[in-house]
C-alpha cells in the first residue's frame, strides 16, 4: 500500500491580529520607540500592522513598515522604529497602521504539539468492585518550536510581545496539504541559545487553550 505520509518542508505557524479597518494615526511622538496614537485604536499588544500614509521628508523610514505593537494604552501604542530627530509627520490624520489578519512566524526548523491528556477522574465508591473512571475534558497542552532567532521578523516579535504582555493570541498551523490547526493560546517561553561557531536560536512554548480546529 503505497504511504500517504506528507513532507513537513512548507510547514507555516501564524499569529494573528486583531480584526479591524486601519487605525487612523492622529498624532506621533518621534523616538525609539515611537509612540503613535489612535483613539480607541483596539489593538493589543502583539498585534502587528502595516504602517502607511505618513509624510515628511524621512517618511520612508516608517511607510510600509510591518511590526508587532507594545506599550499599548487605549489611545496609544508604539512601535520599534527609530524616529529620533526625523522629519516625519502624521499627514493631517492621513496616516494609517492596518492590523495584518495572519503573520508568520519566520525561521521555524520544526516543532512539537498537541501533547496534553485528558484528565483522569475517579468515581470509585464503597460498593465498587474495581476502580472506576471517566474521562475528564479534553487537554491539547503545548506546541514547542524551534527556530533561529531573527529580531526583524514580525511573527517573532509578535510572538515576544504577546508573552511579555501575557496576551491570549490566536494560531494557525498550515501543513504543505493545506490542512490546517486553529487554536488560540498563550505564548508561555522564548528562549536563546548561542554558542562558538553556531547561529544563534531559539524555543519558544504556546500553551493551548482550549479546543484545536482541525480543517
Amino acid at each position: 500500500m503505497a504511504s500517504n505520509a506528507q513532507n513537513a518542508q512548507g510547514t507555516t505557524l501564524q499569529i494573528s491580529s486583531t480584526a479591524g479597518a486601519a487605525k487612523t494615526i492622529t498624532a506621533m511622538t518621534l523616538s525609539n520607540p515611537t509612540i503613535l496614537t489612535s483613539v480607541a485604536h483596539g489593538l493589543v499588544a502583539g498585534d502587528v500592522v502595516t504602517l502607511a500614509n505618513f509624510a515628511g521628508t524621512d517618511a520612508a523610514t516608517i511607510n510600509a513598515k510591518v511590526k508587532a505593537i507594545h506599550s499599548v494604552t487605549t489611545d496609544t501604542f508604539a512601535v520599534d522604529i527609530d524616529t529620533t530627530g526625523l522629519t516625519i509627520t502624521d499627514n493631517t490624520d492621513a496616516a494609517t497602521a492596518t492590523p495584518v489578519a495572519w503573520t508568520t512566524v519566520g525561521e521555524v526548523v520544526d516543532g512539537d504539539g498537541f501533547t496534553g491528556t485528558s484528565a483522569v477522574i475517579d468515581k470509585t465508591n464503597l460498593a465498587s468492585t474495581a476502580k472506576e473512571k471517566s474521562v475528564g475534558l479534553q487537554d491539547f497542552g503545548s506546541l514547542t518550536l524551534n527556530l533561529q532567532i531573527y529580531d526583524s521578523d514580525a511573527g517573532q516579535s509578535a510572538m515576544k510581545t504577546s508573552k511579555a504582555n501575557q496576551t491570549q493570541k490566536n494560531f494557525k498551523l498550515t501543513y504543505p496539504d493545506a490542512t490546517t490547526r486553529t487554536f488560540a493560546g498563550y505564548v508561555m517561553s522564548f528562549t536563546e541559545k548561542f554558542g562558538v561557531d553556531q547561529i544563534v536560536t531559539g524555543t519558544t512554548e504556546i500553551m493551548i487553550d482550549g479546543d484545536v480546529t482541525y480543517a
